[in-house]
């Protein structure tokens, strides 16, 4: 008979639980790994994260060659054809390289793959598949799901989520993306690029909620130049099949006349919410707030002794390297080390194009709670490597206390900005100055320049505006 008691349980494959899973094992623990999916890696590796990216990278390429934007380059192409299946099968491809590494990772660690929904027992039990299994430890890393929009039901047909969105069997004549936040205008840019007509709505006065002010202006005015229709200050107040397609009806947010808009697809992406229903967290005390968040402290212990959290399930963004970094904290707290999380380091990248990246704080964020900042931005109109690729649109923006010089935050529009942002994190990390940066040698030519040049311009001038 299996051995049914382990050191540390966690609950969730995904990046936060399969990172924790792994470091616990590393530590000398006896550790196991619950996940009901076919394959590991959650909703990151599986639905979200990966093959968002890998359709994201496939239809730029498509759009450089189809829109002719090469010729300039000297590169000329004769009729370019989409095959979306192709694209989608290399997506499945990515998919299953990466889901089978973190299986063949689990062997190399001896971490066991207990298979099926976890649920508790008691404080420091769990069934599983009928199974009872008992830990000293365990980890509670069950992600999110997509948050309902309610009156719409999702059939993943017509009307989608961020799930269908990355399977749709053709492309759209005209997509309607209901929420201007970081997924929608992902998956509303891969088939804009593929030929759909694509509009977003949201609620909001602006896209991208929770991101530094010019940075959400800026990157509207790009959408729009990319052929984008946003409706911000919108509310949806239905979503009706009709048909093959959809009516989705909207009216102002501050009220007013509503308006039928017709779509072959309707994408629904409001936000995410914790996965923590099926749990039967009660059976075990754990404290959770209206809203299914669990309450953890910054050592990701929750109310019950030897019950952890981390991951989307815990407050704070709900993005995959936070969790890991919370993953490999937690078990090193279990372990008896000392397992720390900077939170307020933590980068965030909306993968479009351009991409648009930032960590640390917000200038309007900063401003109302009365902290003096100086600023420095630099345009990548006016970077030499960007120039040269013909690639200008965006900019890099320094935020600086104005009494110790110290980086608050960093917030970028550029193709190269997701890779650029980790520099200001590290930066940051270490308590940088903007002078630290601004005197830090940076390879030329490279878009990197352009941190460098905005950093100079917090405490002085650029060179090159």
């Amino acid at each position: 008979m299996a051995d049914t008691n382990f050191d540390v349980i966690v609950i969730g494959a995904g990046p936060g639980g399969y990172v924790a899973a792994i470091r616990a094992a590393q530590l000398g623990l006896k550790t196991a790994c619950v996940e009901s999916r076919e394959t590991l890696g959650g909703t990151c590796l599986n639905v979200g994260c990966i093959p968002s990216k890998a359709l994201l990278h496939a239809s730029e390429l498509f759009a450089e060659a189809n829109s002719g934007a090469l010729a300039k380059f000297g590169v000329n192409f004769g009729s370019v054809e989409l095959d979306l299946a192709a694209m989608h099968a290399e997506k499945a491809k990515a998919v299953k390289e990466l889901t089978g590494g973190i299986a063949m990772l689990f062997k190399k660690n001896k971490v066991e793959w207990l298979k099926g929904h976890a649920a508790f027992t008691g404080a420091n039990s769990i069934d599983v598949a009928g199974t009872a299994y008992t830990a000293k430890n365990i980890v509670i890393a069950t992600g999110s799901s997509v948050t309902p929009l309610p009156g719409v039901e999702i059939d993943n047909e017509v009307i989608i989520d961020s799930t269908g969105a990355l399977a749709l069997p053709k492309v759209p004549e005209h997509m309607v993306v209901i929420g201007g936040g970081v997924i929608g205008l992902e998956l509303g840019s891969v088939w804009k690029r593929l030929g759909a007509r694509v509009t977003v709505v949201e609620y909001l006065d602006q896209v991208l909620p929770g991101m530094d002010g010019e940075v959400r202006k800026d990157a509207a005015k790009i959408f729009k130049k990319q052929g984008f229709e946003i409706r911000t200050s919108t509310k949806v107040t239905s979503v009706e099949r009709s048909g093959s397609g959809a009516i989705v009806t909207v009216e102002p947010a501050a009220g007013g006349a509503a308006e039928a808009i017709e779509a072959d697809v309707v994408l629904v992406s409001i936000g995410r919410r914790p996965n923590t229903e099926a749990l039967a967290l009660d059976k075990a005390g754990v404290a959770v707030s209206d809203r299914g968040v669990v309450q953890a402290d910054h050592s990701f212990r929750t109310n019950v002794p030897g019950i952890w959290a981390i991951g989307d399930v815990i407050p704070g963004p709900m993005l995959a390297h936070k969790a890991e970094d919370e993953g490999i904290a937690v078990a090193e707290n279990i372990a008896g080390q000392t397992g720390i999380v900077n939170h307020d380091v933590i980068p965030s990248v909306v993968y479009t194009h351009p991409e648009i990246a930032s960590v640390g704080r917000t200038e309007e964020d900063l401003k109302a709670e009365g902290i003096e900042v100086k600023i420095g931005k630099f345009p990548f109109l006016a970077n030499s490597r960007a120039k040269t690729n013909r690639d200008t649109d965006g900019f890099v923006k320094v935020i600086a206390d104005a009494r110790t010089d110290r980086v608050l935050g960093v917030h970028i529009i550029s193709s190269l900005a997701g890779t650029m942002i980790a520099q200001a994190a590290q930066a940051m990390e270490f308590g940088a100055t903007s002078e630290d940066i601004a005197y830090t040698c940076h390879a030329h030519p490279t878009h990197s320049e352009a941190l460098k040049e905005a950093a100079m311009g917090v405490t002085g001038l650029p060179i090159h505006i």
